[in-house]
């Protein structure tokens, strides 16, 4: 099932994730921007690298986090995988 929330471009699905904040139309976790955005990689260049997002989506998962930042912070904890658990072909790419 999916629920609104009070942002335009952030919903939740119950089938997606089990209910974790999502871009409204795609599988996309708010966490996923924000991670991105955190390495210091610019909004404009966010939705430049997931062509399938609106700058304006980006913006909106960015502002959803500014006023969420505990409940993603937590999220993005929860899915954290340690460095020796990444196949060293694919580490650091």
């Amino acid at each position: 099932m999916v629920q609104a929330t009070d942002y335009l471009y952030v919903v939740r699905d119950d089938e997606i994730l089990g209910g974790e904040p999502i871009i409204r139309g795609t599988r996309t976790p708010i966490r996923a921007i924000v991670e991105t955005w955190r390495m210091g990689v610019a909004p404009e260049e966010i939705f430049q690298g997931m062509p399938h997002l609106t700058l304006g989506q980006v913006f909106g998962a960015l502002t959803y986090y500014s006023d969420h930042q505990d409940e993603i912070n937590q999220y993005i904890e929860k899915n954290y995988i340690s460095d020796d658990l990444i196949d060293p072909l694919v580490r650091g790419l």
